[in-house]
């Protein structure tokens, strides 16, 4: 089983902050803006139920666009991928968790030979909260990489050519006609469970731990703190130059860093899962 690291969420570009950490440890991770898409950042709720507009607007009032500021309201439309989450909006019954990927990054995954049985670990960029005055404000400091949830590939379909099922009908790989329209345009749909533990789903976020933070403590968010059995070990964007002294120099651009099939990496991944996914079977 191949672990794959994916960089999503806010960066500094498209968003222009943090994503979240709630004082009770709760994980939000703020899709990018898209005025393509379906969704809106007032159609998402958190899982108290919570608006995620209101909790934006709450820290924000504008909203970067490929560097660009622009205001936020509630008709500001969202990239909301992966798409990890139960509670985020209103669902179908037969609707479970969903990440798209298209143009290079897709044809990293497939040069890296991503199949079905394979592992998203899913990291971006965040940063604690607090409450103060009912509104909600970041910590000190610039925030750290931290891996926020999971999914376990059952399916991968193209969008052009494959059916898709209706429940997915409004994922932004599959609404968007123009990037339907492409042959990279990939979905990767969600296993029901784990095939390494029946009880927990094949999809998720985590509740904040600091063993989910990948970022080394007291140093620059791309400054990584890997456990030693990744040295030597192949990742995409990566070589044995990233492994320097006391940290692991991950790479500023690119999305999907793809690691070899390693046993110990597994280990490590499928350890996170069980210790930290919320979604658990009932």
């Amino acid at each position: 089983m191949k672990v794959i690291l994916s960089r999503k969420g806010f960066d500094s570009g498209y968003g222009g902050y943090p994503s979240i950490i709630l004082p009770n440890n709760e994980m939000i991770t703020l899709p990018i803006p898209c005025p393509s898409d379906y969704y809106r950042y007032s159609d998402i709720s958190t899982k108290n139920g919570e608006c995620l507009y209101n909790i934006m607007k709450s820290l924000k009032n504008e909203i970067s666009f490929g560097g660009e500021k622009k205001e936020l309201t509630k008709e500001t439309h969202c990239h909301l991928d992966p798409d990890l989450c139960d509670f985020s909006v209103e669902r179908d019954k037969n609707w479970k968790g969903i990440f798209g990927q298209i143009d290079a990054s897709t044809t990293v995954l497939n040069n890296n030979g991503v199949k079905e049985g394979d592992l998203f670990l899913f990291f971006g960029w965040f940063n604690d909260v607090i409450i103060e005055d009912n509104k909600y404000k970041f910590t000190k400091g610039d925030g750290r990489h931290t891996i926020f949830g999971y999914l376990q590939i059952d399916k991968i379909l193209h969008p052009k050519y494959d059916k898709v099922p209706e429940e997915f009908n409004k994922h932004p790989h599959v609404y968007d006609s123009k990037r339907k329209e492409k042959d990279t345009d990939t979905i990767y749909i969600a296993k029901d469970v784990c095939t390494f533990d029946n009880n927990i789903k094949g999809y998720g976020i985590f509740k904040y731990d600091e063993k989910l933070d990948l970022t080394k403590k007291g140093m620059n968010r791309t400054c990584w703190d890997l456990p030693d059995f990744f040295k030597g070990v192949k990742i995409a964007y990566h070589n044995e130059n990233s492994f320097k002294e006391g940290y692991f120099k991950s790479a500023c651009r690119g999305q999907e860093f793809v690691i070899e099939d390693n046993k110990d990496v597994e280990e490590w991944a499928i350890n996170l899962i069980k210790e930290h996914s919320t979604n658990r079977i009932k």
